[in-house]
């Protein structure tokens, strides 16, 4: 059995709720990132967003596009402050290789799905996702609406 050590965290900063209604998800990877010191002070404070974020794959390389990490005044008064850079994502060499295999398919891509600290690096799951068609999102929807209401008459007759 594993024991945390004192002082570390384990806690969500941002995640891309988008990403489960849009994508049928395959795959999660999880990655680090290469950071400046005022985005890790802004990520400390929760001020990351991923909404609207995708993963590139380049030369062997990925990097995290679309994610905005938005500066803290305090933190980050002697450097220009880009909110959108692009950010490099690090991943061993095994999964780099698949990821860019799988992508190459048609029809799967690479999006994040969550920044999490992990001790005290920040960490950023990746997935590997395929499109979901509109009557998919359908689906899926009237599945989540059936099992909340499942819930609710299950609470319903457990109260009587």
């Amino acid at each position: 059995m594993s024991k945390k050590k004192p002082g570390t965290k384990s806690s969500t900063i941002a995640l891309n709720r988008k990403a489960k209604h849009e994508y049928h998800i395959e795959e999660r990877f999880e990655a680090g990132m290469v950071l400046l010191g005022w985005e890790v002070k802004s990520l400390r404070a929760g001020k990351g967003q991923i909404t609207d974020a995708y993963v590139l794959l380049k030369d062997g390389e990925a990097f995290l596009l679309g994610s905005h990490i938005q500066p803290l005044t305090e933190a980050s008064t002697h450097v220009i402050a880009d909110p959108t850079r692009t950010r490099k994502l690090l991943l061993h060499a095994r999964e780099l290789a698949r990821l860019i295999g799988e992508t190459s398919k048609s029809g799967q891509t690479c999006v994040p799905m969550a920044l999490y600290w992990k001790g005290n690096r920040v960490k950023c799951e990746i997935a590997l996702v395929k499109g979901k068609k509109l009557y998919d999102k359908r689906a899926t929807e009237k599945d989540r609406d059936w099992d909340r209401q499942k819930q609710r008459i299950l609470r319903e007759n457990n109260a009587i």
